[in-house]
């Protein structure tokens, strides 16, 4: 109820929004005006004119004018006739009424805010719904201009997009602010260059970006700890080739359902059609299919980490987060019925430690399908009833907290997406698990049953954390950078005083190395107050600085990220102390 309500408000906030713009801009043309996650935006479009930065200080004091005149909101309706008539002046509004005409529609919702005395200060078309006045519509702030195509369609015109933020109280709107802050300084983009993990390259092209020596390395530690995970549950990787022949994604389905987001490859002797792999749930049915399976023989556990590929339009490339190719820690399992809830059971848990490692907290949300337009789906609607019953009854079981999320099924079958929580509180969408029986009958897998005869298996599909670039993005900004010991490419910092330091520092790294320490030395002519600031921004967990002293006695003087108290330490605790944490991925 409390999100409907806030919902509510920034819708009415819209409206207010369009209502001081027109004060401000009278010929502007109203276009769409929604709410979203942080707040809402409006499509305005000025003809000539533009907003400037400082239209926003302007628009915001209008509508806080309008907020004070305390205006109700008051709704009716109107024929599709009239309505069209009411508003032919506004191309927008009449391609709205048009496309909700041919939907089926055959009146047009609006809402006028009246003031005091009863005048009518603004009107438009909406479906609502609103709050009852506008002193009900909590804080807000606008907050920023964008340019947006009119219903996302390049070939349309350019319209102005104001955005702003809006929350139920001025406390919330000002602890929106303060975490939209902090994410700014952690954004990955920023704190990879900083770190010197990637590289982008416009010879190498969008959406491609280069790993350097400790981005390969974080990108590897990400993986290697999924892979740990899908060993103990039994699962074999495999590896398998990144591209394959049209007739295989045919097949599964995607070639009809996903062509439009697949690379296409081009061969210089044969004229078949080949794909770079968007994903690898169709190859894993040929390792399946490759040999007779008993009941016995199932569960078949499948993991993959090859590269995928997708092809992203370069206005959505964001930089890890949303890439053209990155691998998934990828996981297919094909059982009988009779075993999907151990599977879900075993994956669950192996979720919750993996959230638990990396210091998130998280919900699962159960992504069913749209009852009302099962034609996007493959299978029979029964089949997916099953599915979705089997689904829901396997999370209660398991005593889960859970959210159903109609229509967000994946085109073959059900799903339960876990949602972390980040640091800052963000929702992040990591890791899915999934119900399949469509492509097992797609592709006529079988296995002998207890009673001689063939059976179909179930397919269950499952990412522990997705795709480990974007997962990487998410460590980034939840760790700020500032990575736990197991996973920061670089454990410990030496630093030389002097160049007479320079062959005992080599030494003390040698030996650091040799108990699988992962060391880096600065032997540079630079003061050493530098290098001790250049460590800090590098975020080095460990930092020893070797001087005349250190090589004089046992212990070193040992800087610890982000603590002002130095220890002293012996280079066996030292060691001790950098194992334990690893071991514990503390």
């Amino acid at each position: 109820m409390e999100n409907d309500n806030l919902k509510k408000m920034r819708h009415s906030l819209a409206h207010i929004m369009a209502q001081a713009v027109l004060k401000l801009y009278p010929e502007a043309k109203l276009a769409i005006g929604p709410d979203i996650d942080n707040g809402f935006y409006y499509d305005f479009d000025l003809g000539q004119e533009s907003f400037s930065p400082e239209a926003l200080k302007k628009i915001e004091k209008q509508m806080k004018k309008i907020v004070a005149g305390n205006q109700k909101f008051e709704q009716y309706s109107l024929p599709i006739s009239e309505a069209k008539e009411k508003l032919a002046a506004n191309p927008y509004k009449v391609d709205l009424i048009e496309a909700l005409e041919k939907a089926g529609e055959t009146e047009i919702g609006f809402y006028k805010n009246i003031d005091g005395n009863g005048q009518t200060m603004f009107d438009d078309m909406c479906r609502g719904p609103h709050v009852s006045s506008t002193k009900g519509v909590g804080a807000f702030k606008v907050d920023k201009i964008a340019g947006a195509y009119w219903r996302g369609d390049e070939n349309n015109k350019m319209l102005q997009r104001l955005y702003a933020l809006a929350f139920a109280t001025p406390e919330d709107l000002d602890n929106y602010l303060k975490m939209r802050e902090e994410a700014e300084k952690r954004d990955h983009r920023k704190l990879a260059k900083e770190l010197g993990l990637i590289v982008n390259s416009e010879l190498v092209g969008p959406g491609l970006p280069l790993y350097t020596g400790k981005g390969a390395f974080l990108r590897r530690m990400i993986g290697e700890y999924s892979r740990e995970l899908r060993e103990r549950m039994g699962y074999v990787e495999v590896h398998t080739p990144q591209m394959n022949k049209a007739e295989l994604f045919k097949k599964s389905g995607h070639y009809d359902k996903y062509k439009e987001d697949m690379f296409r490859v081009v061969s210089n002797y044969t004229d078949e059609e080949y794909f770079l792999k968007p994903m690898n749930c169709p190859q894993h049915t040929q390792i399946f299919a490759s040999d007779i399976r008993s009941y016995k023989d199932l569960p078949v556990r499948i993991a993959d980490f090859a590269n995928l590929y997708r092809d992203e339009k370069p206005g959505e490339l964001s930089g890890l987060t949303r890439l053209r190719y990155f691998a998934q820690d990828d996981g297919h399992c094909f059982c009988r019925e009779d075993q999907i809830a151990d599977e879900f059971s075993q994956l669950l848990d192996a979720e919750k430690e993996t959230m638990e490692t990396y210091g998130m907290t998280y919900y699962v949300r159960l992504g069913f399908s749209d009852k009302n337009n099962m034609k996007a789906y493959l299978g029979d609607e029964k089949v997916w009833s099953k599915a979705e019953e089997l689904l829901e009854k396997l999370v209660k079981e398991k005593k889960v907290e859970y959210m159903i999320a109609e229509g967000d099924a994946a085109f073959y079958g059900p799903k339960m997406d876990i949602v972390a929580k980040d640091s800052l509180g963000r929702d992040w969408q990591l890791s899915t698990i999934q119900i399949d029986f469509n492509l097992p009958e797609r592709f006529e897998l079988e296995y002998i049953g207890e009673d001689g005869k063939k059976h179909r298996p179930v397919m269950i599909h499952s990412a522990l954390v997705g795709s480990l670039e974007r997962f990487m993005a998410v460590m980034i900004e939840h760790y700020a950078g500032d990575f736990p010991l197991w996973l920061t490419p670089v454990q410990v910092k030496l630093i030389s005083v002097g160049e007479k330091h320079h062959d005992y520092v080599k030494d003390l790294a040698a030996k650091l190395k040799q108990e699988k320490i992962r060391v880096e030395i600065d032997l540079s002519d630079e003061t050493v107050g530098n290098k001790i600031r250049k460590s800090e921004k590098e975020k080095n967990p460990y930092m020893l600085v070797i001087g005349d002293k250190e090589m004089e006695t046992t212990k070193y003087t040992v800087r610890l990220r982000g603590e002002e108290e130095q220890r002293e330490l012996t280079l066996e605790e030292l060691i001790d102390e950098i194992k334990d944490k690893v071991e514990n991925k503390k």
